[in-house]
């Protein structure tokens, strides 16, 4: 350590006045050391903090970034939380949409508008069909495809708070744009609302999917809200 004194110093006699505090190296050490250990432990939190995002209880799709080909991805629905929307039981919905969209058809039929139920909850291997083969039929890119119908593990009717909606009266508008020119249209506009039910993609969606006037979906409570977050989301910070 002397080798960093100058020559003149170093020859020059040490008395115990000049010297150091015994043990005084030792103490400055340590406190480099210490506050060495201190950040490079900051740092290492940070880092956990920054790479491991807190886990929710609920559906993994809140944290999820992912999109494919302007779709979401979500999870199915547990067979046993769904319950029959239609008079032969084959449309299913989430408990909580179920009781709802119930209470939405009795509302509108006492106004003289009927709201059919089209298509409810969807597995994957439906979706797989509806995406795959129907695209082959017809001959479309996926890009295409994907404008009118979202690829399997991407639709809303997996989750069974999705379901597409038709007028009683006017089944030759049944997924179909003019269903916007009916009644059972114009009632949703004005009433789904105060059941939790939102049209999910509007005309100009941000999300690129063709305008579905048909094709509502349940947010009225916390699970079903934290399941569409991230198209809400993306739906909001796009408007201007």
């Amino acid at each position: 350590m002397d080798q960093d004194i100058p020559v003149a110093e170093r020859l020059q006699p040490i008395t115990k006045s000049k010297a150091a505090p015994r043990g005084g190296g030792w103490a400055i050490a340590s406190a480099i050391v210490l506050v060495g250990l201190v950040a490079a432990g900051a740092v290492w939190f940070l880092n956990r903090a920054t790479e491991s995002p807190i886990a929710t209880e609920t559906d993994p799709t809140v944290t999820s970034t992912e999109n494919l080909l302007g779709h979401l991805p979500y999870e199915e629905a547990p067979l046993s939380e769904l319950e029959p929307v239609s008079a032969d039981g084959q449309i299913q919905l989430r408990r909580a949409a179920a009781e709802r969209f119930r209470a939405m058809v009795a509302a509108a039929q006492q106004e003289g508008v009927g709201l059919m139920p089209l298509s409810g909850f969807r597995s994957k291997q439906d979706q797989d069909y509806l995406f795959f083969e129907v695209k082959e039929q017809r001959a479309q890119r996926a890009s295409e495809r994907a404008l009118v119908s979202a690829p399997p593990g991407y639709s809303e009717h997996h989750t069974g708070y999705a379901i597409d909606i038709g007028d009683g009266a006017r089944p030759e508008t049944h997924l179909k744009e003019t269903f916007e020119e009916t009644p059972a249209f114009r009632w949703l506009e004005k009433n789904a609302a105060r059941f939790s039910f939102e049209l999910s993609f509007p005309r100009n969606n941000p999300q690129g999917v063709s305008y579905e006037p048909w094709h509502w979906r349940f947010v009225g409570d916390r699970h079903s809200l934290q399941t569409f977050y991230k198209a809400r989301e993306l739906r909001q910070r796009n408007q201007p």
